[in-house]
Parts: structure tokens; sequence; C-alpha cells
């Protein structure tokens, strides 16, 4: 077996290592790790290596995306609470120049009007949300596509 050519940070922010139990109606009942196992699963499809970071700090979420530059062709990201509030984590994103796309679990337009606003999305190669756990793997095929893979 080839070692993957490309490599993809998975970026899942604050709160996202509740899942399974926080808020089930809104968010699902799959588990970070059943998530994980998925992305990884459907990663080894289009030969790309995974990243995978979970952090509830704006702070370590920056500096992966500056790491990211190192070694990483993508990003695949969903800030959570830092979508709506977060100019360092889009000013990290721009600065480092890989395609993102952004993810959420819910519709994040359908919900309460200030989750409507993402300081990510303009700086994404484009936002996928409302499929649940699913929208991790439309990402990721997404961002394959985008690298060409």
């Amino acid at each position: 077996m080839t070692k993957p050519d490309v490599r993809i940070l998975v970026l899942h922010g604050p709160n996202l290592n509740l899942l399974g139990t926080r808020e089930p109606g809104v968010y699902g009942t799959t588990t970070l790790k059943g998530i994980n196992q998925s992305l990884m699963a459907l990663a080894s499809e289009f030969s790309l290596e995974l990243r995978i970071l979970q952090t509830n700090s704006e702070g370590a979420m920056v500096d992966a995306i500056q790491g990211a530059m190192a070694d990483c062709q993508g990003i695949l990201i969903n800030p959570a609470a830092y979508t709506h509030t977060s100019v360092a984590i889009r000013d990290a994103i721009a600065a480092v120049a890989l395609p993102a796309v952004e993810v959420h679990l819910s519709n994040v337009h359908a919900r309460e009007p200030f989750r409507s606003h993402s300081y990510i999305a303009p700086v994404a190669v484009g936002q996928i949300c409302g499929f649940g756990a699913i929208s991790y793997l439309l990402g990721l095929r997404a961002l394959a596509e985008r690298l060409g893979k």
C-alpha cells in the first residue's frame, strides 16, 4: 500500500467532544469517535491521510491551522461556536491559504439568528451544514475533489 500524498487537517471545535450526549435532538447521537472513524474510512478510499484534533480552545485551533501549513494540503473544520465569534480563526485560515471546508452538524441558518453569521465562510471554499454526521463526509468528499483526489 502506498503512503497517502495528501494530508488533511480535521479540526473539531468546542463542545464537539460531547457529541452523542449533548443535545441529541440538535446534534444527533453519533459520537465524535464515530465521526472520526467514518472520516478515516472515507479518507482511505481517497488515499488521504487525516490529522484529527478536537479542542475547546480558540488558541489551540489557531495553532493547529498555522501548523497545517507545514504538511497539510487542506482543512476540514467544524469551528462550532467559534464560527460566529472568532476573527482569529478566520484570519488563520486566510493566512495559511489552504483550501478549507466548513462543516456543521445542524443547519446553522435555520437556528437562532446569531448562528447564521459565519466568520469562516468567506475564507472557506465551501460550507456544508444540516446533514448531521454526514456533513463531515460530504465536506471531506468536496475537499478531496478540490484537491484532485
